[in-house]
């Protein structure tokens, strides 16, 4: 009777490991040298149409799930071209020896690299712009590449300044945690304008996830994360050389170049160099001040990577950056700002940027174990004035982040633990006249923690990560707890859905963050000292994949809801002359729920059609009332087709109304019809056309905001700005009408 008993456990444990396996293709990947087979770690093995893979472990092997749907498998590495398996829908083990083939018609030509997609694999939901999807607008910086993207918006924090921020799930950018290369980044001083300080051909592609994000890189993400990965020494994407010439209508040129140089077998070395330069004063809508800024930038990046060739792999980097930017009336003159009787006005903003970051990584023997070390140094200097108002400042930055990552048992169940720890010194220099003194004008603030984070995986349907973090902040005298959870289901029919769950802190330093609200004559009062700002955030990502025909419907729904704990409200509703700043004192939320449609409805033709809504609402004065500049729904329509050698890209924004902040109390606005309660709905219109000339030319044209639709009266008392009603913050819509550009790109692989 037992032998029976163990006997049907036996066949009932082989029907389930059936059951498990399948759904998976897996076998070795191989190279060869001397004509000898050995294994290659780190080879890509995706399906062709869905862009869904893995990647090979150090010992060659992979293992992929079956998709029905999906017939080729590709196998891909550096150095070698792509090879494509048809008919892979069976289970088995497959071994796959890359090949070089040496003529052209052994190459196949699959499809262009999509501009977005959502990897099905990942347990969070993270969108990934990649660098298709940045060569299809006027993407000269950072703060212009998410044209293509209905989850960010983008717009103008004042009238003046040209500063950028963006806004995700409703909430300012403050909420969204930076990071370049997975290292938090673009915090404190570069807040305002550091959107501007990365330009769109240094980029290998955008991640954008919404909500909160993994422990593992700290406790800031609240309304989620945008992640910029630049070009590297080995990949595709690093160009041997590359130049990038650009100039728009509003006479601004840019000038950008890569190179890269080997550095034995294996390392390398890249440079990525920008030159920008606004060679003409414009006033298009005769206010008499500039409608860009006069902005001179330089900046360069070199980096060095050493691939892991075994147990040991590191990448090192430094950055610089110099930029100038002058605005005001347009006959204002730095050089005379300080002379007697002077009454133009004026404002100058001069930065200084110095980071360095090392990154390392120690493999252990033990499959899927590693240790990683993170480390950044960033020295940020700025001396600007607005008007008669002075704020010079000086951030200095150092992070690190050290993990752990293993297993237990098998991979099923992996774990990572580690710590972290960063130290910001601010020091500030001003001539504001503060009702409280809010911050010391030299601070420091430390900050250790600890976290853990455990994934547990049936390489099928559930994947769930839980994650916990712990961190005292020295300037607020405060332990905090971050709890975060995520959750994936995926079935056979191409179906997935993630949930997420957890909480987020920021530690605010308004003056440095919102350094543009100096442009205008509204009085700084902080009514109380400012708190850490935390809030839980709760989210649900569905996604959805249909075949028609031959070819392949992508559906993507969310929905998030951020609740805050404590909030800095900056309130410009109590008083038409003063922003009252001052912690949450009642409710504040944010409820976002999107929808996204993309489709390949012909050859070489995408459309990706997104609408969202949005309702935003925090305890301003006393009542509970709509964020001011949040637009209540958006829509977007990109278009893109790529006959031969052309490309024609057309890209629509649909932008809902939004409240504006009161401003009955300011009677210059009151006279010229500016005291609006909300913006009207308007449509914004971006196209290019690209052409590729030969093996190493290409040549693009294009127009931003072809509606030509602006703001009309963005700045309320421009004939006055040393009066009492200037006020350049009053920014709902775009500030200057149709903008042209030509440019050409040269690259050499």
């Amino acid at each position: 009777m037992k032998t029976i008993k163990f006997l049907l456990i036996i066949s009932l444990l082989s029907f389930v490991g059936f059951g498990f396996a399948q759904n998976i293709i897996e076998g070795t990947v191989y190279e060869e040298v001397n004509g000898k087979k050995q294994p290659l770690p780190g080879a890509n093995v995706y399906w062709k149409i869905a862009n869904v893979g893995t990647v090979t472990d150090e010992h060659g092997h992979y293992s992929i799930e079956i998709h029905p749907t999906y017939k080729c498998l590709v196998f891909s590495f550096v150095g070698y071209m792509n090879d494509t398996v048809h008919h892979m829908a069976e289970p088995q083990h497959y071994d796959h020896v890359m090949s070089t083939p040496i003529t052209l018609s052994e190459v196949e030509v699959a499809a262009r690299q999509k501009a977005q997609y959502v990897n099905a694999l990942d347990p969070m939901h993270v969108e990934h712009i990649t660098g298709e999807a940045l060569r299809r607008c006027a993407c000269c910086s950072l703060a212009e590449s998410f044209e293509t993207n209905a989850s960010v918006d983008v717009a103008y924090a004042d009238a003046v300044t040209g500063a950028k921020q963006i806004e995700l799930l409703g909430l300012s950018g403050l909420y969204t945690q930076m990071m370049t290369e997975n290292m938090p980044n673009f915090r404190g001083l570069a807040s305002a304008f550091g959107l501007g300080y990365v330009p769109g051909t240094w980029m290998h592609g955008i991640s954008v996830s919404k909500g909160t994000s993994s422990v593992r890189n700290g406790y800031e993400s609240i309304s989620g994360q945008i992640n910029v990965d630049f070009k590297e020494p080995q990949d595709d994407h690093a160009e041997k050389v590359f130049i990038n010439g650009f100039v728009n209508s509003m006479a601004m040129t840019e000038l950008n170049f890569n190179t890269r140089v080997n550095v034995g077998e294996r390392d390398g070395l890249l440079l990525l160099g920008h030159v920008g330069h606004n060679f003409m004063k414009m006033d298009g809508n005769g206010d008499g001040f500039l409608d860009d800024p006069m902005t001179t930038q330089y900046s360069a990046f070199l980096r060095y990577n050493h691939p892991n060739t075994g147990h040991f792999g590191c990448k090192l980097g430094i950055k610089a950056l110099k930029e100038t930017r002058n605005s005001g009336q347009m006959d204002f003159d730095p050089k005379h700002r300080l002379d007697e009787g002077y009454d133009l006005y004026g404002i100058g903003i001069n930065t200084e940027r110095y980071e360095a970051f090392a990154k390392t990584g120690f493999i252990f023997d033990r499959p899927e174990t590693s240790l990683g070390i993170q480390q950044q140094l960033t020295y940020h200097k700025l001396n600007s004035y607005f008007g008669l108002l002075n704020y010079d400042a000086t951030q200095l930055s150092y992070y690190v982040n050290v993990l752990f990552d293993s297993y237990i048992v098998n991979d099923h169940h992996k774990y990572s633990v580690g710590a972290s720890y960063s130290y910001d010194r601010y020091d500030e220099d001003h001539n504001l006249f503060l009702t409280l003194d809010a911050f010391p004008k030299r601070r420091v603030e430390q900050v250790p923690g600890a976290f853990a984070e455990y994934v547990f995986s049936d390489d099928h349907h559930w994947t769930v990560i839980g994650g916990f973090r712990a961190d005292y902040n020295t300037y607020y005298e405060r332990m905090f707890y971050t709890p975060r959870l995520h959750v994936r289901f995926r079935g056979h029919d191409e179906f997935a859905m993630r949930l997420s769950a957890g909480k987020g802190y920021r530690s605010p330093n308004v003056l440095a963050e919102n350094s543009t609200m100096l442009a205008s004559s509204r009085v700084i009062s902080f009514l109380e000292q400012p708190k850490m700002e935390e809030a839980w955030n709760y989210g649900v990502n569905i996604s959805k994949h249909f075949d028609v025909g031959e070819k392949e419907i992508q559906l993507l729904f969310d929905a998030y809801r951020t609740d805050f704990v404590n909030q800095i409200i900056l309130d410009r509703d109590a008083d038409a002359h003063e922003i009252r700043i001052y912690n949450l004192n009642g409710k504040s939320y944010s409820n976002c729920a999107q929808i996204q449609v993309d489709y390949e409805l012909f050859k070489n033709f995408d459309v990706s059609a997104a609408f969202r809504y949005t309702d935003v609402k925090m305890t301003i004065n006393d009542s509970l009332r709509e964020k001011p500049f949040v637009n209540r729904y958006k829509g977007l329509l990109t278009l893109s087709y790529a006959p031969g050698t052309w490309q024609f890209d057309l890209i629509t924004q649909f932008n809902g109304d939004s409240r504006i902040p009161d401003m009955s109390g300011n009677a210059t606005a009151v006279a010229d019809g500016q005291n609006l309660e909300r913006s009207p709905f308007y449509v914004i219109m971006n196209a290019q056309i690209t052409k590729r000339l030969g093996e190493h030319w290409e040549i693009y044209a294009g127009g931003e905001n072809l509606t030509n639709y602006k703001q009309q009266h963005p700045l309320v008392a421009a004939s006055e700005p040393f009066g009492n009603d200037f006020d350049a913050s009053m920014v709902w819509g775009p500030l200057s009408g149709i903008r042209g550009y030509v440019g050409f790109r040269f690259q050499m692989k």
